[in-house]
């Protein structure tokens, strides 16, 4: 269900329509950045950038100085999630077509809303900041609502898994990396140095998690993350990855247990069309740092 919510969640970061009401609030749109972190952070009113770099904790801390600093400044929490709302109300209507207002979608709608209304909030900021915010008229802007207090309760529990395993921001990724998740590169996204990344290899190289320093060819540009030289999870690092994976699942669970077995199979059934329409139009990319590849194939789901 994660996997079938989350191209739901994500389309805002990727849509033109969305850096188009981003623009007209003011925020650069060369780039998905400037609005990703207000977009993502509006929920929890006019938070500062220490906050958002806890909360969101896998990317520098000085990239999200460098963008929350004068994101409040450029709009309000309150302006920026009006301008989300209308932006997904354009995004999902382009995309979804004759979906919007189908008695499918409305039907997946009001059973995401039950799952998402069920999730305990105790100790999850973020699905909590979601949760706490109106609910819309519209089918199509109730499920992406749902699936984004979901997604983000979801990752509020796997921050949790993480320092219960004593792994940090940087080292995050440097350990989803060393277990094949997606490419080195791919990291880049979140503007580690190459030295803070060959720190967090050397730190986990030292608890037996990852193997050590292989020198890869080219090196990297200051900013960059990873390619210092390729990352290999060892027996152990594989482990511990898993346990993380494991932990993170089920603290993600408690929601779902309100529906029976079939209701969720028919939940994935009306949601795998909506997805599918997502997915095609190209906007998601194929890998990304949550180790979810965009190419759907229903019959293994």
């Amino acid at each position: 269900m994660w996997q079938l919510l989350e191209p739901v969640h994500a389309v805002l970061y990727y849509a033109p329509e969305a850096s188009e009401e981003a623009a007209a609030l003011g925020y650069a749109v060369d780039e998905r950045w400037p609005s990703y972190f207000p977009y993502r952070a509006a929920p929890l009113g006019e938070v500062d950038a220490q906050t958002v770099s806890d909360l969101f904790y896998s990317f520098n801390p000085a990239m999200v100085e460098r963008y929350m600093e004068p994101a409040w400044r450029t709009a309000s929490p309150g302006r920026v999630l009006a301008a989300r709302r209308i932006a997904m109300d354009r995004v999902l209507r382009r995309i979804l077509g004759d979906r919007i207002g189908s008695p499918e979608l409305e039907q997946a709608a009001r059973t995401a809303r039950r799952v998402a209304e069920a999730a305990d909030m105790a100790g999850r900021p973020m699905a909590a900041a979601n949760a706490a915010l109106p609910w819309p008229d519209e089918p199509h802007l109730v499920l992406w609502q749902a699936a984004t207090i979901l997604r983000e309760h979801r990752g509020d529990g796997h921050i949790a898994a993480l320092h219960a395993h004593d792994i940090g921001p940087i080292e995050s990724l440097v350990s989803h990396a060393a277990v094949g998740a997606a490419p080195v590169d791919v990291f880049a996204s979140r503007q580690w140095t190459v030295e803070q990344w060959a720190a967090a290899r050397d730190r986990l190289t030292a608890r037996g998690l990852v193997h050590a320093k292989e020198e890869a060819a080219g090196g990297v540009r200051d900013g960059e993350s990873g390619r210092a030289g390729e990352v290999r999870a060892t027996e152990e690092g594989v482990r511990v990855r898993a346990a993380i994976e494991k932990q993170t699942d089920e603290l993600a669970a408690g929601p779902w247990d309100l529906l029976a077995s079939v209701e969720v199979k028919e939940l994935a059934d009306l949601l795998m069309p909506i997805v599918l329409d997502i997915v095609g139009t190209g906007l998601l990319p194929m890998q990304s740092t949550l180790g979810i590849g965009m190419n759907y194939d229903y019959g293994r789901l």
